[in-house]
């Protein structure tokens, strides 16, 4: 009859088994080493330059998705820095004493954005479409790795990091998409509140946290949110994808056999 000692014993062996059977110490500790006579850092060889395989180029292009995705990121990081130079982050409705209209001073600040700050107009374009770009491109390399059976063993970890980086990816889209503080984004936030009401449990409480009330849509949800979009989803996304491309340099590429 096992002992607890033994149980935890024998679920100590499994866990750390499963964990040495993907992530080996030694061939590791190969890949971190100088070559004195090169002076270069070795690098994992892929599938295709092992077994020096040629009859796979047409999947090539398929394999510049993850790194067209992260160009992406690093555009959206040098605009949206640029951008928040002059974005109010304000939502709340005022009256405009030239036009008697009722506005915002977020999308205010966007309309000074578009047509005074100098290449201002081309800066949120450049945001807008790489935006897209980089959502269009991490839906496509979740397919490639999905169709090429690239999550499977020892790869089940970087695949579960990659969903958690596609759904902080759409996360980013709902957010910038809040922000001009429009038609389109106060339509897009009664959206967002509705499904999170439908949270079961939390649901009221997470929409008052995310949108600031569940009644009534009030300009308060786009300082909420542009914390979120300019803090939050960049701090957790930037470290997962550290994470997700260590573990790529260090496991290689899983080409197609």
């Amino acid at each position: 009859m096992s002992t607890t000692g033994d149980i935890r014993e024998d679920t100590e062996r499994s866990i750390f088994g499963w964990i040495k059977s993907r992530f080996p110490t030694v061939p590791y500790a190969d890949l971190t080493r100088v070559v004195l006579e090169t002076d270069q850092r070795q690098l994992p060889r892929s599938h295709a330059e092992k077994y020096e395989l040629k009859t796979i180029w047409y999947w090539y292009p398929l394999y510049c998705l993850g790194g067209i995705a992260f160009v992406a990121f690093v555009i959206l990081t040098i605009t949206g820095i640029l951008l928040g130079f002059f974005y109010v982050p304000d939502g709340r409705l005022e009256l405009n004493p030239t036009t008697s209209d009722l506005t915002n001073p977020a999308w205010n600040s966007m309309l000074v954005i578009m047509n005074e700050i100098p290449f201002g107009f081309i800066v949120r374009g450049m945001h807008h479409w790489a935006a897209h770009i980089m959502i269009a491109a991490v839906f496509l390399h979740m397919c490639r790795v999905y169709f090429t059976g690239a999550y499977k063993k020892p790869r089940e970890l970087n695949w579960l990091l990659g969903v958690i980086l596609m759904l902080i990816t759409i996360m980013f889209g709902y957010s910038g998409y809040l922000l001009p503080a429009n038609n389109l984004s106060e339509g897009a936030a009664n959206i967002g509140i509705n499904m999170t009401r439908a949270s079961p449990v939390i649901g009221d409480q997470l929409a008052r946290l995310l949108f600031g009330d569940i009644n009534t849509l009030t300009g308060v949800y786009i300082l909420r949110w542009y914390w979120i979009h300019v803090f939050i989803l960049p701090l957790l996304g930037t470290a997962l994808m550290i994470l997700h491309m260590g573990l790529v340099w260090l496991q290689g590429v899983a080409e197609p056999h």
